[in-house]
């Protein structure tokens, strides 16, 4: 029997049928197997809605750092916005999905973080793609952090350069790799790392990538709001901010409570990204409400900048009670706390214990986490308090497996 080739990727295809005697449902059928392996290995995931008021259960699985999505300046940015600019976008940002409020907001972006410019998206993972896409030409070297989020990977995956993974970091690995590359290239990585919460090396892979002539690409999704001065983010935290071989990305669905996301960095990468990268180009604009809301809460932390600090502390405190429970957590460079767990049927397990108990936790594992090891993921939130901590711990510490 003859095989096709996938025209782009090259792989083998099964030939498609068309004989009215196949049965129904066979060009899915496959889909039964991968069930079932799903099901066995104990890694079926499922959608769970919740409702507009949680009923008194506690949220740690969220990523609102500053607690900022029901915070009432911040839902009326998001109303007021849609009143004046309507419910969506309309198009494509250079047709008629750019309003005047995306380029405030944009403007404010760029200058609380210290860069020259900004570039906003319908989503994190949107900036991601177009950031590494657009400055990973035919010919460059993309260097990524094994430890990075899938938005960055897939960025890789869309490139037109080859790419290398390196051990999570490790700038040591990154200068043997760039090594010797004559052309474009670029370093990847995560700023805080979304599953156990931990820094890269900035200054190191910086001076790394200033050796090799390397642009540096950072997505700072969990450091913005919590990390540097008032939360400007790790860049600005590490002296990267306004560098012209740096190139920034951010969520504005984590700290400023909103969604959607943005590219930093000099002006001629971003007007380099409205010309070229096909998730800006192709994508409709991020609605108003959303830019709305994300430019309310920049002003606000520009006004309560401590809200960054009380998030540090408050995953400071959890990791230092929850290790004194026995339990296995990762001290926290941010806001994200990881505990670990036995397999991912005990994560799961746990994690539903303790939404038994009252507590939403996150549960991360394969094919979610780099390592293969399952984990809780606890998000520190800024409004959280005192007693809040230790309700949390207790049901963490209660519900452990054993």
């Amino acid at each position: 029997m003859s095989t096709n080739r996938h025209p782009v990727t090259g792989a083998s295809t099964a030939p498609s049928s068309t004989s009215p005697d196949s049965p129904s449902g066979a060009a899915f059928g496959w889909l039964d197997e991968q069930a079932r392996l799903r099901a066995d290995a104990g890694l079926v995931r499922t959608l769970r809605p919740r409702p507009a008021d949680a009923d008194g259960l506690l949220d740690l699985a969220g990523n609102d750092y500053l607690g900022l999505t029901r915070h009432p300046e911040i839902t009326e940015g998001a109303a007021a916005a849609a009143r004046r600019w309507g419910g969506g976008a309309t198009g494509s940002r250079l047709v008629t999905g750019t309003t005047e409020l995306h380029a405030e907001l944009e403007r404010e972006l760029a200058d609380f973080c210290g860069f020259e410019a900004a570039l906003v998206f319908s989503s994190g993972y949107a900036a991601n793609l177009a950031a590494v896409t657009a400055l990973a030409p035919h010919g460059a070297l993309i260097v990524s952090d094994a430890g990075n989020h899938a938005s960055l990977i897939d960025g890789c995956r869309l490139a037109r350069g080859t790419t290398q993974v390196v051990p999570h970091a490790d700038p040591e690995a990154v200068r043997k790799t760039l090594d010797g590359h004559e052309g474009p290239a670029v370093v990847v990585s995560d700023s805080v790392f979304s599953v156990d919460g931990d820094m890269a090396p900035l200054t190191e892979l910086a001076a790394v990538c200033r050796e090799a002539g390397a642009g540096l690409i950072v997505d700072d999704a969990h450091g913005l709001g919590v990390l540097g001065d008032g939360g400007r983010g790790a860049p600005y935290a590490t002296g990267l901010a306004g560098a012209d071989d740096t190139v920034v990305t951010v969520t504005l669905s984590k700290s400023l409570g909103s969604q959607g996301g943005a590219v930093l960095g000099p002006a001629r990468v971003i007007e380099h990204l409205v010309n070229a990268a096909r998730t800006f180009i192709f994508d409709t604009g991020l609605a108003p409400a959303a830019a709305g809301a994300a430019l309310a809460a920049l002003r606000l932390l520009r006004r309560e900048p401590e809200r960054a600090a009380r998030a540090r502390e408050v995953a400071a405190e959890l990791h230092r009670r929850l290790t004194a429970e026995g339990l296995s957590a990762v001290r926290p460079d941010a806001a994200v706390v990881s505990v670990r767990a036995p397999s991912p049927e005990q994560a799961v397990r746990w994690a539903a214990d303790c939404r038994a108990d009252g507590l939403a936790v996150g549960c991360f594992r394969p094919p979610s986490v780099p390592d293969g090891i399952s984990r809780l993921r606890l998000t520190a939130r800024a409004d959280l308090t005192d007693a809040m901590i230790a309700d949390a711990v207790r049901v963490i510490s209660r519900r452990a497996p054993r």
